[in-house]
């Protein structure tokens, strides 16, 4: 069973800042953010937070949305006409608790369930946003200092399913991938899902895995035969 995962994303002040924000908008909007393992709170270290906040708001802007069915659109609408107002709920929540609203935020027009790309900025964790999986096109930019402290931030919520990282030091890259409490963790890159890897969560986010050999044990009758002459 795999449920929902509200992923953090812990992007160090030596990380490749283009590649990052290339990865991450896109895997981020792709189906208007409505996929279980989309990367949603984006923990920033303070040395670098400035630069890549802005350069996400320049890339989050150039994401075309449009009809599913036009080859031109990078994101298409939300599933339910509910969304939009859970979307809608999920800004103004974070607005009036003093995050900062630095891209979108708003229904595009009357017709369809479309929704701009929306990125917060500065998110406090009284926020519904950084409580609540919001599973549509939002993004939330969180500036942290040390990785022990953002080990503490991302680990807080119940959720465990896929986290990413993005960093040049495989000291950090030690530290994160064994500190984050979740299935699967990915650095500097956004490589799950694959048909030949293990697909699962931990916490709340489910039990088991699909993919690779792991897939099978759940349809396995696993006997331990014992004996001494």
């Amino acid at each position: 069973m795999e449920l929902g995962g509200h992923a953090p994303v812990i992007v160090c002040d030596d990380a490749d800042i283009d590649a990052a924000v290339e990865h991450l908008v896109g895997y981020k909007f792709r189906n208007a953010g409505q996929v279980c393992v989309s990367p949603t709170r984006f923990y920033v270290q303070e040395g670098i937070y400035k630069e890549f906040s802005e350069k996400v708001v320049l890339r989050a802007k150039q994401i075309k949305v449009g009809c599913g069915l036009d080859a031109s659109s990078d994101m298409g609408p939300l599933a339910q006409a509910r969304r939009m107002h859970a979307m809608q709920q999920i800004v103004e929540d974070a607005v009036h608790k003093g995050s900062k609203l630095l891209l979108g935020g708003n229904k595009i027009s009357d017709k369809g369930n479309f929704f701009e790309p929306t990125v917060l900025g500065d998110l406090c964790n009284d926020t519904q946003f950084m409580n609540d999986e919001p599973f549509g096109p939002i993004i939330g930019l969180i500036p942290f200092d040390t990785i022990d402290h953002v080990l503490e931030e991302a680990n807080r919520l119940p959720f465990g399913l896929a986290s990413y990282a993005f960093t040049t030091s495989s000291k950090n890259a030690h530290q994160i991938s064994y500190g984050l409490e979740a299935g699967m963790v990915s650095i500097n890159h956004m490589g799950l899902a694959l048909a030949e890897t293990p697909f699962g969560g931990i916490k709340d986010s489910g039990f088991g895995s699909e993919g690779g050999i792991e897939t099978f044990d759940g349809y396995l009758r696993t006997k331990f035969i014992t004996q001494l002459n």
